[in-house]
C-alpha cells in the first residue's frame, strides 16, 4: 500500500535539494522539500515515497491520520516504524545515540 502521510516539519536544512525531518505520529523520518518549497518547521505536509508534495493544515493532517490509524498497522507499514530510520548523508548520531530519534 502506497499512501500520503501527514506529518509535521520538525527541521528544515540543506538548499539542493532542500530537506527536512518530518513526525509522523512520533515517527521521525529525513523528506526531502523541493516540492514544497514554503514547508517550514511547524506546517504540515503530505509526504509520499520520501517527498513532500503538498501541505495541508492541522485540522486536515488531524482527519487523515485519525483515517490512517483506524487501518490495522497502517502506519507503521507505510513508514518502516519497524526498522531504524535512516542516517542523512554528512550526519552521524553521537556515540551513545545510535537509534535514537
Amino acid at each position: 500500500m502506497c499512501l500520503g502521510i501527514p506529518g509535521r516539519v520538525i527541521e528544515v536544512h540543506g538548499e539542493d535539494p532542500r530537506m527536512g525531518v518530518v513526525d509522523f505520529d512520533g515517527v521521525r523520518r529525513e523528506v526531502c522539500l523541493a516540492f514544497t518549497p514554503d514547508a517550514d518547521v511547524g506546517q504540515y505536509v503530505i509526504v509520499h515515497v520520501g517527498f513532500a508534495i503538498s501541505t495541508v493544515d492541522e485540522e486536515e493532517a488531524a482527519r487523515t491520520l485519525a483515517v490512517i490509524r483506524a487501518i490495522p498497522d497502517a502506519l507503521a507499514a507505510e513508514l518502516g516504524a519497524d526498522e531504524e530510520p535512516p542516517v542523512p548523508a554528512g550526519r552521524r548520531p553521537a556515540a551513545g545515540m545510535e537509534g535514537t530519534p
